[in-house]
């Protein structure tokens, strides 16, 4: 089990759980839907299925090019303590679970359940065709908002689609920043990411413009739904956290990529999702 923990990067949960949580608990507070512990446990268990699947075969399908990336030579795949079959294996099994969860939830998560697949395990191939495929990431994990709320009610809400841009543009982001480590070798191999497409000084303006619309749908629904003061507060910590990835990592220093992507970003959506639950409750 513990080395599928370090296939999958199961810390790396932390970027859309609390977002997931913000959909679940919107659509118990500002809908006459009741809370339902059945619901949030197999809510949870899809958002575990599908980051296992996503991460698994994006390993799986990346195997050959982290052999030959110094940065990623170590890998799980490369390094022989997964093999391929394991991994393709693992990825299945996810997909199953993933698919076979949404049927107890109810039936418009049952057949949303193959387009989300689709788009999650879609995305290893992006890199291979576009520099946008940061946003494809971030298309992946803003689905669980989205999800979380129809997990809840079975019907769309704009505010929830508010919180899936925010997460679209949040995560494609940051995940311009971290691709700035492999611009080079991305540019090399033929690779496609917006350093290898704009080089470092264009792909950190597009990150900023990026965290800039991100920063704007978290601020949004204070128009569409009753949000107070802990909510602002969030909200004002969120993006204080925005700006200080882009301060901390520049062109010509790239020494604090993994504090700007994996600490800054864990603690700002962890930190956002209790501000939520504090406005909803009190």
């Amino acid at each position: 089990m513990k080395k599928y923990f370090s296939l999958v990067l199961f810390a790396h949960s932390i970027f859309a759980l609390p977002f997931a949580i913000i959909g679940f608990f919107l659509a118990v507070n500002t809908t006459a839907y009741e809370f339902d512990w059945l619901k949030l446990a197999l809510m949870l268990a899809c958002m575990v299925f599908a980051r296992n699947a996503a991460m698994a075969f994006n390993r799986y399908l990346d195997r050959g090019i982290d052999a030959i990336n110094p940065r990623t030579a170590m890998r799980d795949i490369p390094a022989g303590r997964v093999s391929p079959t394991q991994a393709i294996t693992f990825t299945i099994i996810n997909c199953v679970l993933f698919v076979g969860a949404t049927w107890f939830i109810n039936l418009i998560c049952f057949f949303l359940s193959p387009v989300a697949l689709a788009v999650i395990l879609g995305y290893s191939y992006m890199k291979r065709l576009t520099p946008l495929c940061h946003l494809v990431l971030g298309l992946g994990l803003g689905l669980a908002p989205i999800g979380a709320y129809l997990v809840v009610t079975g019907v769309f809400h704009i505010v929830p689609i508010f919180y899936s841009l925010a997460v679209l543009f949040w995560v494609g982001g940051f995940d311009i920043i971290y691709a700035l480590q492999d611009e080079e070798f991305d540019r090399e191999h033929q690779l496609s990411s917006i350093p290898a497409w704009l080089g470092k000084q264009g792909a950190l303006r597009v990150s900023e413009v990026f965290h800039v619309l991100s920063a704007i749908f978290v601020i949004l629904p204070l128009f569409f739904i009753p949000l107070g003061g802990y909510y602002v507060s969030g909200v004002i910590f969120y993006c204080a956290l925005l700006i200080y990835q882009h301060r901390i990592v520049s062109p010509s220093d790239l020494s604090k990529v993994n504090r700007a992507f994996m600490t800054t970003n864990g603690i700002a959506s962890v930190v956002f999702a209790c501000f939520f639950l504090l406005d909803m409750v009190f």
